[in-house]
C-alpha cells in the first residue's frame, strides 16, 4: 500500500492551494506512480534514489510538484490557527524569522505575517510549476500515443512524429528547484515551531513526519537545500536519518 493515505477522508480534503495536478497517460504521471509504489516499500531512502535510466531533472519535477502539494494539504488543515493574530511574524521558533521577496513583484524584502507569507510562498510556487518554460509538461516525449512503454517507443522512433523532440528543461531550472524547495522547507518548519500542537489535536503528525522525512531524504540525496537553510528543524532532521540507519 501507499505509505501516505495522503490525509484521505480527514478534513484536510480542504487544500490551501489548488492540487497541481500532473497529466495522466504523461511519462512524468508514471514517474510520479513509481514514486508512490516504492515510498509503499516503506525505505524511503531507497524510494528516492533516481529511478535507472530517468532524466534527473524531470525526476525533480515530479518530485517538487508532489511536495507542493502535500505541503499545501497539510498547511490546508491548519490554517485556521495560522492567522495574523496569532503569527504576526513568518518564523519557525524564536531564533529564525523569514521576510518576503520574490526578485520581480516584492524585491526588497518586507516582513509580513506567517498567513501572508505562506500565501505568497504558495502562490510563487504555484506559478513556477505553471510555467512550461520552467516546468514543461511535455518532455523530450510524444503524446499522440498513451505513454505505455513499447508501444510508445515505438512510435516515438518515427521520425515523422511532430511531438519530438519536446520540450527540454531550461539551463536555470536545477536553480529554480532548489529555490522552490527551500521555500517550502519554510512552511514544513513554521508548522513544526508554531503549530504542532495544533497538529497533535487533529492527529495528523503521522502525515506531517511521513511527508517531512520523504521531504528531507529526497532534498539530501540530491544536495538541494543548502544546510544552513535546514538549521530550524535540525533536531528533527538528526532524529529523521539516525533512525533510518
Amino acid at each position: 500500500g501507499n505509505a501516505f493515505p495522503l490525509l484521505s477522508g480527514s478534513r484536510s480534503s480542504k487544500t490551501f492551494k489548488p492540487k497541481k495536478n500532473i497529466p495522466e497517460g504523461s511519462h512524468q504521471y508514471e514517474l510520479l506512480k513509481h514514486a508512490e509504489a516504492t515510498l509503499g516499500s516503506g525505505n524511503l531512502r531507497q524510494a528516492v534514489m533516481l529511478p535507472d535510466g530517468e532524466d534527473l531533472n524531470e525526476w525533480i519535477a515530479v518530485n517538487t510538484v508532489d511536495f507542493f502539494n502535500q505541503i499545501n494539504m497539510l498547511y490546508g488543515t491548519i490554517t485556521e490557527f495560522c492567522t495574523e493574530g496569532s503569527c504576526p511574524v513568518m518564523s519557525a521558533g524564536p531564533r529564525y524569522e523569514y521576510h518576503w521577496a520574490d526578485g520581480t513583484n516584492i524585491k526588497k524584502p518586507i516582513k509580513c505575517s506567517a498567513p501572508k507569507y505562506i500565501d505568497y510562498l504558495m502562490t510563487w510556487v504555484q506559478d513556477q510549476l505553471d510555467d512550461e518554460t520552467l516546468f514543461p509538461s511535455k518532455i523530450g516525449g510524444c503524446s499522440c500515443v498513451p505513454w505505455d512503454g513499447p508501444s510508445w517507443l515505438s512510435h516515438a522512433l518515427i521520425p515523422a512524429c511532430p511531438c519530438l523532440p519536446g520540450v527540454p528543461f531550461p539551463k536555470n531550472f536545477m536553480s529554480v528547484a532548489k529555490t522552490i524547495l527551500k521555500r517550502l522547507f519554510r512552511v514544513y518548519a513554521h508548522i513544526y515551531h508554531q503549530h504542532f500542537d495544533s497538529v497533535m489535536r487533529l492527529q495528523e503528525e503521522a502525515h506531517l513526519n511521513t511527508s517531512f522525512k520523504h521531504f528531507i531524504f529526497f532534498v539530501q540525496e540530491f544536495s538541494l537545500i543548502d544546510r544552513r537553510e535546514l538549521a530550524p528543524l535540525h533536531e528533527l532532521i538528526e532524529k529523521l536519518g539516525s533512525k533510518d540507519r
